[in-house]
């Protein structure tokens, strides 16, 4: 049963998806990246889907967009750090491309709801 309009976003949805895919991928990282790179992964990737449902229940379209931008700086520093990861032998590469369509779909979704909840001329 859905609560919130937030539920019913496919790009909330999607973004759910993602994170719900990256933690098994940090569970596997060193001890020693416990409270470092893992963590902050994780924040990284909750905050994707977290902002999406933030923004969802804002009034203004403005206040809408901003949380739009912030879950999208979110993926993009998710997709960084993971990179790096891999850079550093923590997750194979072929891990990284399985989630990459996810990446690139949450990408699309997010942008696409921002277009959305811009005015039209």
């Amino acid at each position: 049963m859905e609560i919130f309009q937030f539920e019913k976003l496919i790009a909330w949805k999607k973004a759910k998806e993602l994170a719900l895919a990256i933690y098994p991928l940090i569970a596997k990282f060193p001890q020693h990246e416990q409270y470092a790179l893992s963590s902050q992964i994780k924040r990284a990737v909750i905050s994707i889907p977290s902002n999406i449902a933030e923004g969802s229940g804002r009034a203004s379209m403005k206040e809408k967009n901003h949380f739009l931008e912030i879950a999208f700086g979110s993926l993009t520093e998710t997709y960084c750090q993971l990179l790096i990861a891999t850079e550093l032998g923590y997750i194979a590469a072929d891990e990284l491309e399985s989630v990459q369509p996810l990446f690139k779909e949450v990408a699309r979704l997010i942008s696409g709801l921002r277009n959305s909840y811009s005015p039209k001329p």
